[in-house]
């Protein structure tokens, strides 16, 4: 069998439309050819360059309009919120039309349309496409998610490493979003979402922690211990010099990284902090029965209790 001929330069790497290669000379045999893929009508690309999100997003760009954009799940995992696994991975990709046409219909795709003129935005990795704008993108959840998984992907909006808004910009994206689908649960998440978290996990700690009655720590507070030196706790009680730490995969195959997590610790501790260290199998009663005994001991005198 004979090899397919070379497209021209420009089509080689990345996704194009049928139409313009049948321009540029390229034969309806070789479109058709085993070596490409048709993700969409009226669309080719390389068959190896359609495995990730930004790819796949990259190949519907092709054909969207000027008033297309991502949003949804797919925006949010473009642009670094974080999602429960099984949406993360639902291979559909979420379109909104903001210019007033029809929700766009294709295969694969899931397609809304607004007259509230979202913020849009360029995002890494997906040519000639935009996305709903970090803010917006989190008020197009709330149709999606439950609220502790729409708190948690709100508090990457004002969390670290560098926030992707601020305060002003999700209470102005929350007015756009208006009456539609999850509103009660979006107030309620506003309500809740706190600066400064850096996981989904830190977010589900101190929610448990605070529906059990305890005070709310700082997520991520900073601390300067006696020797100088700055670090930051996970989830911090100052008044009691409290803190509970939470221990991701990475301790398992980061040596580095688990050495000089070490060394800060028995610093904290050497500083009189009493530390309290969970994992992701840290059943809730343990978490919840050492941060009584170690809040007590420093003079907190109220009552956990276990809602929700």
């Amino acid at each position: 069998m004979s090899r397919p001929s070379r497209l021209p330069p420009r089509f080689e790497a990345v996704p194009f439309s049928t139409a313009d290669a049948l321009a540029a000379g390229v034969s309806p045999r070789r479109l058709r050819s085993t070596t490409l893929a048709a993700p969409h009508r009226g669309v080719r690309v390389d068959a190896q360059r359609l495995r990730t999100l930004r790819e796949r997003c990259s190949a519907l760009a092709v054909v969207m309009t000027d008033g297309q954009a991502f949003t949804g799940p797919t925006a949010a995992v473009l642009l670094g919120l974080p999602l429960p696994l099984a949406i993360e991975r639902d291979p559909r990709l979420h379109v909104i039309a903001t210019d007033g046409t029809r929700a766009p219909r294709r295969r694969g795709v899931v397609g809304s349309r607004t007259s509230a003129e979202p913020r849009l935005v360029a995002v890494a990795g997906v040519r000639g496409a935009r996305v709903t704008a970090p803010a917006d993108t989190w008020c197009s959840l709330a149709e999606h998610l439950g609220v502790d998984d729409l708190i948690a992907a709100g508090e990457r909006l004002l969390g670290l490493p560098a926030p992707l808004a601020d305060e002003p910009m999700i209470d102005e994206a929350i007015q756009r979003h208006g009456s539609k689908r999850g509103t009660r649960r979006l107030a309620e998440a506003r309500q809740a979402i706190r600066a400064n978290v850096y996981s989904r996990r830190e977010t589900f700690t101190r929610l448990v922690l605070t529906r059990a009655g305890f005070p709310e720590p700082e997520p991520n507070g900073p601390i300067l211990l006696r020797s100088g030196r700055r670090t930051r706790g996970d989830l911090v009680f100052r008044a009691y010099k409290v803190l509970v730490e939470y221990d991701g995969e990475q301790h398992l195959f980061d040596v580095g990284q688990w050495a000089t997590d070490v060394s800060r610790l028995n610093d904290l501790i050497d500083d009189g902090w009493w530390v309290i260290r969970i994992t992701k199998g840290t059943p809730r009663a343990d978490l919840l029965a050492r941060t009584a005994r170690a809040l007590a001991d420093r003079g907190w005198v109220g009552v956990a209790g276990g809602s929700r």
